[in-house]
């Protein structure tokens, strides 16, 4: 398939971007590192008239750490987060994931805010975005607001972001002295979309649990401090409530199965 054919502009700053993506509207699409984006396209899932590309937009490429954040701007690389010198101290969680995440070469193009904006439910970024409790920053022509991870991921593919809003940056929280943090995937083979993933955040006082892959985006959940067979069944509890159906990557059982395995060996690496 070849995608429709559609109009190309290329802006010079993120002020530019929002205006562009402004007068186009709905008809418009955001083209950051594309490795998603392209896909679709050629599916004609996506019928754009415009491609507004940032990949170049100078004040949207970075990483910062900032007032309790890393602060990734919508065209920054997976990669220059990746290979961020300190990441595993900054944010530990992310370190772990980003192995998981595709092949070298995608991580090299991909954009963290990109994969966020297309809320794959299987995508290994926005769930660590939720289970660390992040912020989607949405800016438009009228201004920008902040939405919690939490609000933002709405369903498969579904965000809470406007058709004249851009994702211009991303935030996750840096690391807290006494939290850990662990991350686990199965997939069918390296470099596939997750089968189920689970990002754990254990805390002095409490366990907080997010899973991908299962549900329709994805969800998290916390506990109080609990006894080991009291935590087992809250996350069979938990894995059955994510509503996992059969597919012709898994089963409904074999998905629950993982989220019981994997959110087990999450936690208990964490505490470790």
């Amino acid at each position: 398939m070849k995608p429709q054919a559609f109009d190309y502009a290329r802006p010079d700053s993120a002020a530019e971007a929002v205006a562009l993506l402004a007068d186009a509207g709905e008809d418009a699409r955001i083209l950051a590192g594309g490795q998603s984006l392209m896909a679709v396209l050629n599916l004609r899932l996506a019928q754009p008239s415009v491609l507004i590309d940032i990949s170049r937009v100078p004040d949207l490429d970075y990483v910062r750490s900032e007032a309790g954040v890393l602060a990734i701007g919508a065209a920054a690389t997976q990669g220059s987060v990746e290979w961020r010198p300190g990441l595993a101290a900054e944010v530990p969680l992310l370190a772990q994931a980003f192995p998981h995440i595709s092949h070298f070469q995608i991580r090299n193009r991909g954009t963290v805010c990109g994969s966020v904006a297309h809320a794959d439910p299987s995508a290994e970024l926005p769930l660590c975005l939720l289970a660390l409790g992040g912020q989607v920053v949405l800016r438009s022509r009228s201004g920008r607001r902040s939405v919690a991870a939490d609000d933002f991921f709405q369903g498969m593919l579904m965000t809470a972001r406007r058709p004249d809003e851009l994702v211009e940056e991303v935030r996750y929280p840096l690391a807290e002295s006494g939290v850990r943090y662990a991350f686990e995937e199965f997939a069918g083979r390296h470099g596939d979309f997750a089968i189920c993933a689970v990002a754990a955040v254990v805390r002095p006082d409490g366990i907080r649990l997010a899973v991908g892959g299962v549900s329709d985006r994805p969800r998290v959940k916390s506990w109080g401090c609990l006894s080991r067979a009291d935590l087992d069944a809250a996350i069979n509890d938990f894995a059955w409530e994510l509503g996992a159906k059969d597919d012709h990557h898994a089963s409904a059982k074999f998905r629950r199965q993982l989220v019981r395995h994997l959110g087990r060996t999450a936690i208990d690496r964490a505490m470790s």
